[in-house]
């Protein structure tokens, strides 16, 4: 996801969910497979902090890729915990974001 309107898409229209490092915002209807989108702001640290998080969230999403559906779309915006989070508790956070915010998707989708 490189356009700010798809950023503002998926965060207005997505199902949201936050844990302690990280907030997601997952929304369908979009187009050309899944698409992700990071936000990693200054809050989180300086520059070395910010791309070690983003990349380890880069690796992280990856690895769940191919739950995704060819219509989904992500925004994971990273909160100042997780400049200090491992890799693990990282993962646990975005697993367990994701996994809450594709039920209450399901749950507006459905009703």
């Amino acid at each position: 996801m490189r356009r700010s309107a798809d950023f503002a898409r998926t965060v207005r229209d997505g199902a949201r969910a936050g844990r302690r490092s990280l907030v997601v915002h997952l929304a369908r209807g979009a187009d050309g497979g899944p698409v992700v989108g990071f936000v990693v702001p200054r809050s989180v640290g300086g520059a070395v902090t910010r791309n070690r998080v983003k990349r380890r969230l880069r690796v992280l999403v990856r690895a769940q890729l191919a739950s995704f559906g060819p219509d989904e779309s992500l925004v994971v915006r990273a909160l100042p915990a997780a400049a200090g989070s491992t890799f693990e508790l990282l993962g646990s956070d975005l697993e367990g974001a994701v996994r809450t915010a594709r039920r209450k998707a399901e749950a507006s989708h459905g009703s």
